[in-house]
This record gives C-alpha cells, structure tokens and sequence, in this order.
C-alpha cells in the first residue's frame, strides 16, 4: 500500500470530505436525511447540500440533546440518518440521547462528532478527549476514525448500506493525506499501513501520519523496522490484528488523540492482558489531566503526541536512546 510523506503538499480535510460525500451521494440518488448543529458555513461542501436539498436537511440550532434524540425519531420513522455535532458537545450534552434514543433502538444514524480530541483549538471545555471511553461502553455502537478526508468519504459511503448506529469521530481540519492510492476498507479490519519486525505502533485518526513520520525516523535514525497498524475502528475492534503483530514483534505502543484511559490504548490493553501478552506496551495519548491551551501542534507535542514524543517513547522502550 502506497502512503505519501510529502505531507506539506498532500493536506486533507475530513470536515469538508463528509459533506462532500453526502452531497455527491445524494446527486446519486441515494435515501437519506441530514441533521446538523447551527455551525455549518453556506460556502462548505455540506452548505452545497443544504442548499440544493433543503427538504432533507434539519438545522437544530445548538440544541445538540434534541438533535441526536430527533435523529433516532427520523431513523425509527425509517429514514437513513447522517447527524453532524461538533465533537465535545455530542458525547458531553446529548449522552443520554446517544445512550438510550440512539444505542438503545439500534436505529440506523450516522453521528459524525467534528472537531475530535485537542484539535478544537478552544481549550480544555472544547477538548472532545473522552468520548472514545463512552462510545466504547455502549452496546450497538460501531465507532470509527478516519485517519484522512479520503478514508472519511470511504467510512461515509459505506456507512449508507450500514445497518445499526455509527460514531464517526472526525478532527477539525488540516490533517495530511495518509494513503497516496486507492485502497479497500473493511468496517471493523485494521489496516497493516507499514509491515515492521521491531515494533508495532497502533493509532487511528489524525494521529497516523505522526506515527508514520516516527517508523521512518526510527528506520533512518536507528536501522528499526517500526510497522504501523491503523485501527480505524474502535468498536469492535480487531483483536485479530493486535494479536498478530503483538506475537510478531513484542514491542507496541499506542497513539491516540484522547485520554489515555479508556480509548485505543486502553482497548489495545485490554486485548493484550486477556491474552497473556508478556511483552512491552506503551500509551501514547492525553495524560489524566486538562490540555494547556495553545494550537493542537503545541499541545502534540507538549504531551509527546507528535513524531518527536513517539519516537521518544520507541526508543526508551527499544532502548536505543
């Protein structure tokens, strides 16, 4: 599979590609309906398809509880739904509406929560870091997390023909273009994006291509194979593919936007310890406490969540400091 490092010149926006791929997919005709929160620009790809298919979309203000609760009334009416909340106010304001209208009925909406873990850029209340811990304990939930705007659209799409309720965790905007080529995603199977016999880096979303940058710095810097697993589905996760590269290596580390506990790492644990894993284990991610403020490459690489802080943590792990 063919991934691009030219990342200066391969930027993504997850936030305008699910607009964009709503907007062609109802061009194609297909059946479904569109809620979103009172955030979203005219000039947007999505302001295309509120504009031209107004009778099938839904602005609830800021009113996000009755936004997601509306969304199941629309789904258990037998409609398709796609629902768009800004990330920290979906799993902080309407839980109860994703728990017991949505999760609960096991209806067919799509809520794609914007601006996920740090990269709000408005601070510790706009930080969306522990949603992952929430989705996970719900049951009927599926929840994924596209590394770029190419593997949103690819999440949008096939979620159409999705039956039960999906979280699609997206960031704010800006994060380089992870797969250079076209590619098959399969809903629940993590993605081998490097092959590696040292060690394995387990991440999803806008994390990714830091953990790329990280396995080609190791390779140039230490002569260290670091293979990179996209678990782009955090529920059900692959177990498979964690335990496979597990045994393969004995060294993982995982990197994720969102608290340490209760997240990918968390779930990545979890699978180890019940398995008997005796190698090492690293979590790279939100430590339990609020962000510092500042610009989200800041906060990266203030909390090691950026190439440098990874690569960091690989090589005390590996011990090639």
């Amino acid at each position: 599979m063919a991934m691009t490092f030219d990342f200066d010149a391969m930027v993504s926006n997850a936030r305008e590609a699910y607009g964009e791929e709503l907007y062609k997919m109802a061009k194609e005709g297909k059946d479904f309906v569109f809620t979103y929160s009172d955030n979203i620009a005219p000039s947007s790809s999505a302001g295309k398809l509120l504009k031209e298919f107004p009778e099938r979309c839904f602005n609830m203000g800021i009113a996000e509880a009755d936004q997601v609760g509306a969304s199941a009334g629309l789904a258990l009416a037998g409609c398709t739904v796609f629902s768009q909340v800004f990330g920290p106010f979906l799993p902080l304001r309407a839980t109860d509406q994703i728990h017991t209208d949505i999760a609960y009925n096991d209806v067919n909406v799509r809520l794609i929560g914007t601006h996920s873990g740090v990269t709000a850029g408005g601070g510790p209340t706009h930080n969306d870091i522990a949603d992952l811990a929430l989705y996970r304990a719900i049951p009927n939930l599926t929840v994924v997390v596209p590394a770029d705007a190419g593997q949103c659209c690819k999440f949008i799409r096939a979620s159409m023909d999705f039956v039960g309720p999906m979280i699609i965790r997206i960031d704010r905007a800006g994060s380089p273009n992870v797969y250079a080529e076209d590619y098959e995603l399969e809903i629940g199977k993590a993605i081998e994006t490097i092959a590696g016999t040292d060690a394995y880096i387990i991440s999803c979303g806008s994390n990714l291509h830091q953990c790329l940058l990280a396995a080609k710095t190791m390779q140039e810097k230490h002569g260290v194979s670091v293979g990179v697993l996209d678990m782009h589905t955090i529920k059900p996760l692959d177990t498979d593919a964690i335990l496979r590269v597990a045994s393969k290596t004995g060294n993982i580390v995982t990197v994720e936007d969102h608290s340490i506990n209760g997240g990918l790492g968390g779930a990545v644990a979890e699978v180890l310890c019940e398995n008997g894993y005796q190698g090492n284990f690293r979590r790279v991610g939100m430590p339990d406490e609020f962000a510092i403020l500042g610009p989200v490459d800041a906060i990266y690489h203030y909390y090691g969540m950026d190439c440098d802080g990874i690569v960091a943590t690989l090589e005390k792990m590996l011990k090639r400091q």
